[in-house]
């Protein structure tokens, strides 16, 4: 497995020396590992006698997506958030201890912002789903996963102290919703709702432009909570 994320992780491939001294294992194990690994087509040889992932991860991400699959009842409502406000929107919940992204749309303005991949679970303390969903959990769920998460600086303006995190928690649980302002990525804004009132372990999330989400936050809250609210 670590040779697969150092390969995964890189640029365009890794020399077997490369894998070596990223994965610190033994020259001899690590030699055998990338012939085995070859052999199952799960890596391949590049042209300039790099390791690259093999065909066979497709399988893996395939089976990654189909069993992370949304429940039915996520997937039309993403896709009408995106129809109704223009913007790019998605679904997240949590699995396995994660906060991930689980179906997203694109919207229909012409100038959109950056999709979120399904199956994104990183930097949740930057995220709107993922501040609304940490708001919303139990303190123990919370206090589990703030502890084995870094509050990584993602923008400048991003959260990165848990007395900050905790303030956010408790302004998120009074008003009912969650925003980043430009704190997951510069000139990116996202309003996220959670079903059910937050009862529930979804998060509804749209994500626009800053300019176009600053003059526009009054239509896209209420067309979020009219929504979310049709669920509950």
């Amino acid at each position: 497995m670590r040779i697969l994320f150092a390969v995964a992780q890189s640029k365009d491939g890794l020399k077997a020396a490369e894998v070596v001294a990223s994965t610190g294992l033994p020259r001899q194990a690590c030699y055998h590992l990338l012939h085995t690994l070859v052999a199952t087509g799960i890596l391949t040889r590049s042209g300039p006698g790099k390791y690259v992932l093999g065909l066979r991860v497709g399988m893996l991400i395939e089976g990654f997506k189909r069993q992370l699959a949304p429940p039915e009842h996520l997937a039309p409502v993403v896709r009408r958030i995106a129809e109704e406000t223009g913007e790019t929107a998605y679904a997240s919940g949590w699995w396995d201890g994660e906060i991930v992204t689980l179906v997203t749309a694109r919207g229909t303005s012409s100038v959109q912002a950056i999709e979120v991949s399904h199956g994104t679970y990183f930097d949740a303390h930057a995220r709107a789903s993922g501040k609304l969903l940490l708001a919303y959990s139990s303190e123990q769920v919370r206090t589990d996963y703030l502890s084995s998460h870094r509050l990584s600086p993602r923008t400048r303006k991003t959260i990165t102290t848990l007395p900050k995190l905790y303030e956010e928690f408790e302004r998120i649980t009074a008003q009912g919703y969650a925003t980043d302002l430009e704190e997951f990525s510069t000139g990116l804004c996202c309003l996220a709702v959670g079903l059910g009132g937050g009862t529930q372990p979804f998060a509804l999330t749209m994500s626009a432009p800053t300019d176009r989400f600053e003059q526009m936050f009054p239509t896209y809250l209420s067309i979020m909570k009219r929504i979310a609210g049709e669920l509950t």
